[in-house]
């Protein structure tokens, strides 16, 4: 009958449906492509970094408003060697020990102030959040990456968030894809 001459998966890591496109030469030279179904269950694109991303970030939410001190706050006190790339008196960047991209940097407010997640900001948090972003901007001024960058805040368990301390990922340096997730 037909030879399959490729056979692609295309992920889309935000899908709960896995499609496969799957190419199929006849016989003759005409072309013909199927669209075929597979398995309907959420789709991840890293299935082994993506289990432990996600068990790592329930774990964290186990413990997110226990009030100890978090990786950051050590990483604020000196306690933990990190590179850092910008440092104000509100705001610290560091480059990340996992990088995503050539520029990975996390940028992070010196004080929590209850701010360990997006969703807990309040009126109260309007200044430090500018100033996250301010400082997402001249990182990237710094690292020459000014004419495209991503900035991502994971929020909760569902978002990955692995760390309950606010912090942005400034992410760079090569061509962002999306969608991101």
């Amino acid at each position: 009958m037909a030879a399959v001459t490729s056979l692609s998966l295309l992920r889309n890591c935000a899908a709960t449906t896995v499609r496969a496109f799957v190419a199929v030469k006849a016989s003759n030279p005409n072309f013909k492509a199927f669209l075929l179904p597979l398995q309907s269950q959420r789709s991840l694109c890293r299935v082994s970094a993506t289990s432990n991303e996600e068990a790592a970030a329930k774990v964290a939410a186990a413990n997110a408003d226990s009030g100890a001190p978090t990786i950051f706050d050590k990483i604020i006190a000196k306690e933990i060697p990190s590179s850092i790339v910008y440092e104000d008196d509100k705001v610290l960047a560091f480059r990340d020990i996992n990088p995503q991209a050539p520029v990975h940097v996390v940028i992070i407010p010196k004080n929590r102030d209850g701010l360990t997640e997006l969703a807990k900001a309040e009126s109260r948090h309007v200044e430090i959040l500018g100033q996250l972003l301010y400082a997402a901007k001249k990182v990237a001024e710094k690292e020459g990456i000014l004419d495209g960058f991503r900035v991502v805040i994971n929020n909760g368990p569902e978002g990955c968030q692995s760390v309950y301390h606010l912090h942005l990922h400034l992410l760079g340096g090569r061509q962002m894809k999306w969608p991101p997730g």
